[in-house]
């Protein structure tokens, strides 16, 4: 939807600003340290450390003791938050990807909170600044107190309406004076900001034409092919989302999903919710599905 590229530009004002900066991307977190709490906390303070150009001294701060959460703490208010002058922004990108092991996410996003609850009291945790992106509503019950996700400015993205095509395709100098082509390509991909972004810049270069676009986009030979490819190989990762991929395929009417079948599907961008219920999020991933689901049950 854009998620990660709204951070870089936000990241990018913060370097102009002249603070520190430091990213996770959970996508490159390995699942074994996603599963450890001690783990993971001590990757993300090394992560942060190595950003930052500072020495190591995660064994100096850590102990059994008193636990991961509060050593994780120490280092930060003790080590890295006096260690620099200016303020830091820690953003996590994808960080729904804890939302899958929920014995680890019942502990950080609390510990997320609790430092956004000390930056308003004191003055060393007022230095950190921090954004948080993720796919999908979260499903990790969590007291109202201990939710990172209800305080501070939300920004919710949403798809592009008709306006926002036809300025962004203004941007990339397509003479888009009428509203048929922009509504073509929203009917396609119900307004995706990033499907839309690639359409337009395939169609800037004068490298294929709009009929040819909507003719060939679910096709081997379309601009979508290689993100469709990659969208067919996750979901058939997982047995149980394709079963009930299939049901929403088969129906033009929102569905029930279960919450974990919902959160993963959410978050591949295949469906969009509605209240508690989801449809296929647009035309492109139906037909490119649709078909593809066909093709094997004719090889069988």
């Amino acid at each position: 939807m854009g998620k990660t590229s709204l951070l870089l530009r936000i990241l990018n004002h913060a370097d102009y600003q002249g603070y520190k900066t430091i990213t996770l991307d959970f996508d490159q977190i390995d699942c074994a340290i996603l599963s450890d709490l001690d783990r993971f906390l001590r990757f993300l303070c090394a992560s942060a450390t190595q950003q930052l150009n500072l020495e190591p001294k995660l064994d100096e701060y850590w102990d059994e003791d008193i636990g991961s959460k509060v050593s994780c703490s120490l280092y930060f208010r003790c080590y890295l938050l006096e260690q620099i002058n200016s303020p830091i922004v820690l953003a996590f990108d994808e960080l729904n990807r804890i939302f899958e092991y929920p014995q680890v996410a019942k502990d950080v996003l609390p510990l997320l909170r609790s430092w956004y609850e000390d930056g308003k009291r004191t003055p060393i945790w007022q230095k950190l600044r921090l954004i948080v992106v993720h796919s999908t509503e979260v499903y990790i019950p969590l007291q109202l107190h201990q939710s990172p996700f209800n305080v501070g400015l939300p920004i919710q993205l949403k798809s592009f309406d008709l306006d926002q095509v036809k300025k962004l395709a203004k941007k990339y100098k397509l003479d888009w004076q009428e509203s048929e082509e922009a509504e073509q390509l929203i009917s396609l991909v119900s307004g995706h900001p990033a499907l839309i972004q690639l359409a337009l810049y395939h169609l800037s270069h004068q490298e294929i034409t709009l009929a040819q676009l909507l003719k060939t986009a679910s096709t081997p030979e379309g601009i979508y092919h290689n993100h469709l490819r990659r969208q067919w190989w996750t979901l058939q990762q997982e047995p149980e989302l394709v079963e009930f991929f299939k049901i929403l395929l088969h129906t033009n009417r929102p569905l029930q999903l279960k919450p974990i079948v919902a959160y993963k599907l959410s978050s591949m961008g295949l469906i969009r919710q509605i209240g508690d219920e989801a449809i296929v999020s647009c035309q492109l991933y139906r037909s490119y599905f649709t078909k593809n689901f066909v093709e094997i049950r004719i090889n069988d």
